[in-house]
């Protein structure tokens, strides 16, 4: 019996030095269709997010800059009642700070929501990593003054009542925060993928080149 064993093993081997190299491969493709996906549902993400930007600058951002008489009559009460129920004065009475930021987002970012929308919803177009580094930058930098002022500032009851308690606070966050996660999670994916920063892959396969 021992022999027999040993005989149905030895032809084994050729198949399994085969199998190696094979099944490293076929790891490798899945790997590769997985950061693939991964890539693509970002890119869906970022398409929405700019996608749905594009109305609300338009039809509820811009009022606190432009005249009164520019928007009709629903879309202020639109704006109303958001700002009533969220508890958001800021967005009916800006401080000239913040109005700073609003004027930002109609001449510098509004122009570009379409594009990114865009070169994201086709997908692998590198050539918006630049300017997509640009926003995330300016506008993650422009949520943090804000996220601040909503949770330490002591906002007045009067005339436009702001967040008074913690969880006014933290539902008024809830508003902003994505604009500034999504912002984040868009300069990682232009600094870390591949996909949108083939240097770095360059740089990794010249790296194990030089050490084999």
């Amino acid at each position: 019996m021992g022999i027999v064993v040993l005989n149905t093993r030895f032809p084994l081997l050729p198949v399994t030095r085969h199998l190696g190299p094979t099944l490293l491969s076929s790891l490798s493709l899945l790997q590769n269709k997985s950061v693939n996906m991964s890539i693509r549902l970002l890119e869906i993400v970022f398409f929405l997010y700019f996608a749905s930007h594009i109305p609300i600058t338009l039809f509820i951002d811009l009022q606190a800059l432009l005249p009164g008489h520019v928007y009709p009559q629903p879309l202020k009460d639109l704006l109303q009642w958001y700002a009533e129920g969220f508890r958001d004065p800021m967005m009916l009475d800006p401080p000239a700070w913040f109005k700073s930021f609003i004027f930002c987002e109609a001449l510098l970012q509004t122009p570009f929501f379409p594009v990114a929308a865009y070169a994201f919803l086709k997908g692998g177009c590198t050539w918006i990593r630049t300017p997509a580094i640009v926003y995330s930058t300016h506008v993650a930098t422009t949520l943090v003054p804000i996220l601040a002022h909503i949770l330490f500032y002591q906002f007045p009851m009067k005339p436009h009542p702001g967040p008074q308690t913690p969880q006014d606070r933290w539902l008024l966050v809830s508003i902003y925060l994505p604009y500034l996660l999504v912002p984040v999670l868009l300069l990682l994916t232009m600094l870390l993928s591949s996909t949108y920063n083939p240097t770095s892959t360059s740089g990794h396969k010249s790296t194990k080149s030089k050490r084999k």
